[in-house]
């Protein structure tokens, strides 16, 4: 009886407010796609030019970095339910700009990137108040459990979303901005129904240098956490190709709009299904070697990405992308959020988050620079060669991580 009872507990889903939030978390990924493949396809369809796909990446990711202090204090003196609720609708407003930008005919992008930077100030302070307030929604047995089911509806949202956005942005930009619009108005709604929510907070403390670099110090601590978010920052920046699919889509294996909404969902497709695997299976020995194994094989997948010009081999190797990627993310959100306590869990999450854009939006700076330099498949080639040397120099300069057995460090 206590051992059904445990089990239960174990179960994410068995937590009526954590589904909640886990759909919402699906609606404004949703969103997040359909917004991000329109704006990437429209932007190049008007400017020819790959270095402006670097600048949305660079967009985006530059309010986070600049707010990782205040972002993660945030998190956690505020109410993390009400900071996702304010900073959906801010989302919501960036929406409604993208659908008046396209229906005003354009012929200049630059009033997009001023969107897109109030877009990364508002997913600045969300995505810590997001990732700190799902482990208080479940105990602490279920929080492995709540991040597979978290990560798998986000690469859900990686695959139908991109579909979606190229086949609404077929019809009309207007009409895939209008869905986007009302996928985070619902998400909105559903965080707002949670209701109240405990969460430890220190409000009454005094704000202090300390307090403002406090999530960068527990991860300076925590060796093998630190090994672990460092070697996906620099796996994806070197390794990330999508920012450059929508030059892939038109110039080198054309197949329109339509087929840049395949590209974008591929990489979800095997991320998915290994998110599947992982939901039921865990990663339960040797959890270190798994996770080098699978960055250096990210790295190759990338490489062949980078090389091909038939469709179909580019697609799968956008889903072995996806699935090797899907490993990296469970070993690091899996580490982050049973390591980490309560208390400084937004501030940690902030930091975490700057890593991960670095690693996304500024990869795709990167990628579009060296795009204009040397071209697009060299630029991808080179980059899934850099991830493989990652996987090898980190495997060395992080011991502690290359050894892990268990993902709660206990083993």
């Amino acid at each position: 009886m206590t051992t059904l009872r445990a089990s239960s507990e174990a179960n994410a889903l068995r937590h009526p407010k954590f589904v909640l939030y886990w759909l919402a978390i699906g609606c404004t990924s949703f969103a997040v796609q359909i917004m991000s493949v329109s704006v990437g396809w429209e932007i190049y369809d008007i400017t020819r030019d790959p270095l402006y796909l670097g600048y949305v990446g660079l967009a985006q990711f530059l309010p986070p970095l600049l707010l990782v202090l205040v972002t993660g204090l945030v998190a956690d003196r505020f109410n993390r339910r009400f900071i996702m609720a304010g900073c959906l609708a801010l989302e919501a407003l960036c929406a409604l700009g993208l659908l008046l930008f396209t229906l005003s005919k354009p012929t200049d992008v630059t009033p997009v990137f001023g969107i897109l930077v109030v877009l990364g100030i508002g997913r600045a302070f969300m995505n810590p108040a997001s990732d700190a307030l799902a482990p208080n929604l479940v105990p602490k047995e279920a929080i492995a459990h709540a991040i597979s089911l978290t990560t798998m509806i986000w690469q859900t949202a990686n695959i139908a979303g991109p579909v979606a956005g190229g086949l609404l942005y077929g019809i009309a930009g207007e009409v895939s901005y209008g869905v986007a619009l009302a996928l985070v108005g619902i998400a909105m709604l559903l965080i707002l129904a949670i209701g109240r929510v405990p969460q430890p907070s220190d409000a009454k403390q005094e704000t202090t240098l300390g307090s403002l670099f406090a999530g960068f110090a527990f991860i300076r601590r925590e060796k093998i956490v630190l090994g672990a978010i460092s070697l996906d920052l620099f796996a994806v920046l070197l390794g990330g190709a999508v920012a450059l699919l929508p030059v892939y889509a038109r110039d080198i294996l054309d197949v329109g709009p339509w087929g840049l909404g395949l590209l974008r969902a591929a990489p979800g497709v095997g991320a998915v299904s290994m998110a599947l695997w992982l939901a039921r299976y865990g990663i339960r020995d040797k959890a270190g070697i798994i996770l080098f194994a699978f960055v250096a094989a990210f790295g190759f997948f990338t490489m062949v990405f980078g090389l091909s010009t038939s469709v179909p081999l580019s697609i799968a190797a956008l889903v072995l992308m996806g699935a090797c990627d899907m490993v990296s993310v469970y070993i690091r959100e899996t580490l982050l959020q049973l390591w980490t306590p309560d208390e400084v869990r937004g501030r940690v999450n902030a930091v975490n988050r700057v890593f991960i854009g670095a690693s996304n939006e500024l990869g795709e700076f990167r990628a579009g620079v060296v795009a204009r330099l040397i071209g697009a498949v060299a630029a991808v080639a080179m980059g899934g060669a850099g991830t493989m040397v990652v996987a090898v120099l980190w495997s060395r300069w992080f011991p502690e991580l290359r050894t892990a057995r268990r993902l709660d460090g206990r083993g």
